[in-house]
């Protein structure tokens, strides 16, 4: 899909054209990449799903290339939760049986469940696969690993070989990581990537899953979402500027550049913002008072806020209380808000893309409350982006 200047992907849904599947490491893949020819088209305008003779599919994403399904999977490994988060928004979020930091996430996404009615989650106890081992994935026995291949090899004692034996003796490995900030794929991986947004990604998950009425409908309200955006943005020059961190430490914050490539930032692009550290300072940089200070944003934004484990109070405190924090002025304004996660799936997206709003734009769409604890506010019906019994009967299939 071509995306514009505001972050929109275009169009919707898209025509399907045959693909081949992409060589890694001398034909190691084959098994799970399909054909084993050479990509020559662009995710935009290649097949995405195709039928076969004994009622297999095939589904194409770059780094994997073609992989086929010989049914619709039904236990779904994920490590980040981007993917979970798909999984999540097709309904079959309690079929994941593994993700990356699970009870965290699970306090976390169930902050804003309570929003959409009927509509359940419980990520604890599963498997932690930040890191994970072939005897793990053996024993887990998933029918997909939505994962990317190319992030697992980036792992220590991960290697094309075994990414192509767990493809065949396990399940199909279908993500794309490195499309988060458009960041290097390891080498055996290079030759076959491409970067996705956040909704195409979506898409092609959706397929896998054939389940691609509910990608059509949670799109369609996505695209709601950014016409309502696009027909709001004030003119630049009064457009804030902003830090966007992890503040466990309001002395000495993480930052993420809020104007980058990449689905990490899905939810603050489509704003136009004006970056307050601008390219001085690499994403994912932690930076002292001193910095923060100089930076001299508007609004700072909290990522990981809306965490139960996170005290909100305590952040703005903090920083009113310190002689130099004290200076900024999104800290004497009272422009601190919480967010939700980075790698956050599509649901999570739409959610995002509404308190960003709020958050940095009040007067136009509407205040975002003062936020202290407990689950993603309640906002007053005609001030919420989508309609969340709609967004609810879409996960369980109530269409």
């Amino acid at each position: 899909m071509a995306r514009d200047a505001t972050g929109r992907d275009a169009p919707t849904r898209r025509d399907y054209l045959t693909y081949g599947g992409a060589v890694l490491g001398g034909g190691l893949l084959a098994g799970c990449t399909g054909t084993g020819a050479d990509e020559t088209t662009t995710p935009s305008d290649s097949t995405s799903t195709e039928a076969t003779a004994d009622a297999s599919y095939t589904v194409s994403m770059a780094p994997m290339g073609e992989v086929t399904f010989e049914a619709v999977p039904e236990t779904i490994f994920t490590r980040l939760t981007h993917l979970a988060g798909m999984a999540f928004a097709l309904g079959r979020g309690n079929d994941v049986n593994a993700l990356h930091a699970p009870d965290y996430y699970d306090a976390l996404w169930n902050q804003f469940t309570p929003r959409l009615p009927g509509v359940e989650l419980d990520w604890t106890g599963r498997y932690s696969s930040w890191t994970t081992s072939k005897e793990k994935l053996y024993e887990l026995d998933s029918d997909v690993h939505l994962a990317d291949p190319a992030s697992v090899v980036a792992l220590d004692d991960w290697t094309v070989e075994d990414i192509a034996e767990i493809s065949e003796n396990v399940g199909p490995w279908f993500g794309n990581t490195f499309s988060d900030s458009h960041s290097e794929p390891p080498a055996a991986y290079a030759d076959a990537y491409e970067y996705y947004t956040l909704w195409e990604q979506f898409e092609k998950v959706a397929q896998v899953f054939e389940d691609e009425a509910k990608y059509d409908a949670l799109a369609a309200i996505h695209d709601d979402v950014l016409d309502r955006i696009e027909s709001g943005l004030p003119a630049e020059a009064e457009r804030p500027s902003i830090v966007m961190g992890g503040f466990s430490d309001p002395a000495a914050p993480y930052v993420y550049n809020v104007d980058t490539p990449g689905f990490l930032s899905a939810h603050v692009r489509p704003f136009e913002p004006v970056d307050a550290f601008g390219d001085d300072v690499t994403s994912g940089s932690r930076v002292d008072m001193e910095s923060l200070a100089e930076a001299n944003p508007d609004v700072i934004l909290v990522f990981g806020g809306l965490h139960p484990s996170y005290d909100m109070a305590a952040i703005r405190s903090s920083l009113e209380d310190d002689p130099v924090g004290a200076t900024i002025p999104a800290v004497e304004n009272g422009n601190i808000y919480p967010q939700g996660g980075r790698y956050q799936g599509p649901v999570l997206n739409l959610f995002q893309l509404e308190m960003t709003a709020k958050q940095l734009y009040p007067d136009v769409f509407g205040e975002w409350p003062t936020y202290t604890e407990g689950p993603y506010p309640e906002i007053p019906e005609s001030e919420q982006f989508f309609d969340r019994q709609r967004v609810a009967d879409v996960i369980n299939g109530e269409r």
